[in-house]
């Protein structure tokens, strides 16, 4: 029976998750191979720490933004004109 493709795709992601943790194995075994697995993975935690603190700056990107809208929008309100009393009628001069 042929295979399908989402049964091959997987066994391709087995094969190479595989190839992978062989060439770890081997890197490890090396000398100076441990600290470099090390710093890998110290630096895929930080890059994960870091996109995360990416994903919590994009809201608040878009409230800045609304709040500026906001502000502009009351700012071009033109401000009433103050209105001028009448003045005041001087009483005419009697005789």
């Amino acid at each position: 029976m042929p295979q399908t493709k989402r049964t091959a795709d997987t066994d391709l992601v087995t094969r190479l998750t595989g190839a992978g943790e062989e060439a770890m194995q081997r890197l490890t075994g090396m000398p100076g191979g441990k600290a470099l697995v090390d710093t890998a993975q110290s630096l895929r935690e930080r890059l994960d720490e870091l996109a995360a603190r990416l994903r919590t700056i994009d809201p608040l990107e878009k409230r800045v933004t609304a709040l500026e809208h906001r502000l502009t929008a009351l700012e071009k309100k033109a401000k009433p004109a103050a209105r001028r009393k009448p003045a005041a009628k001087k009483p005419a001069a009697k005789g």
